[in-house]
């Protein structure tokens, strides 16, 4: 099995991408996303994790899913209906330190948590690399995808045998999904170096800058 990973300026699009997974007809056990919700772009009850590693939380404790005003709501609102029983109707939130209040759903977002149940502060960072590595990512790629989260963005990712791989790319891709490489250029031109999981994380007026500049 491959692991391939995107990353999206968007949640709107990542979204839209894990849709267009589905209806090409992959499963949704096959497909995980984390996203950035410093905006609060999705606010509401989140599901008890299927393999016991607790509830995500419930933000504002009616027990409802729903998504925050702002932009990109109609979209958002739009992917979540139509999810049936797939993956977006999965959507919980949880926040991990580093990188602050996020969307999970899937099994990198399981994997993730689980590695961080009991774990002190950091390690609930170290869970999402560990994830990511573990998925067969190499640890500078999974650097720049654990970064791309904390500055805002959404990651989609998809476990698929070597025949669908490029399926899986031409999809992710078609929805303006960028892959470690092409991103981690631009956060290493301004300096960086590495995910820093004691980092102060990105409040949405920095994401709101940082989206401006990949425009």
């Amino acid at each position: 099995m491959a692991t391939v990973t995107r990353l999206f300026d968007s949640h709107t699009q990542a979204l839209q991408a894990v849709s267009d997974l589905e209806a090409a007809g992959f499963k949704p056990d096959d497909i995980s996303i984390v996203s950035n919700n410093a905006d609060n772009w999705h606010a509401g009850h989140s599901h008890p994790h299927k393999d016991g590693a607790g509830p995500l939380g419930d933000r504002n404790g009616d027990g409802e899913n729903d998504v925050a005003d702002g932009a990109g709501t109609g979209a958002a609102t739009g992917g979540l209906a139509g999810a049936g029983a797939g993956l977006l109707a999965g959507l919980g939130m949880l926040a991990i330190p580093g990188l602050g209040p996020v969307v999970a759903a899937g099994w990198l977002a399981s994997t993730a948590v689980g590695a961080a149940i009991g774990a002190a502060a950091g390690g609930a960072t170290g869970g999402l690399l560990g994830a990511l590595k573990e998925a067969g990512h190499s640890d500078e790629d999974a650097n720049v995808y654990a970064e791309g989260v904390r500055r805002g963005g959404t990651l989609v990712s998809v476990k698929s045998d070597g025949d669908d791989e490029s399926r899986v790319e031409a999809i992710l891709n078609g929805r303006q999904g960028f892959d470690a490489v092409s991103r981690g250029e631009a956060y290493r031109a301004s300096g960086w170096s590495r995910f820093d999981s004691d980092a102060q994380p990105y409040s949405s007026e920095d994401i709101s800058r940082e989206r401006a500049l990949y425009r």
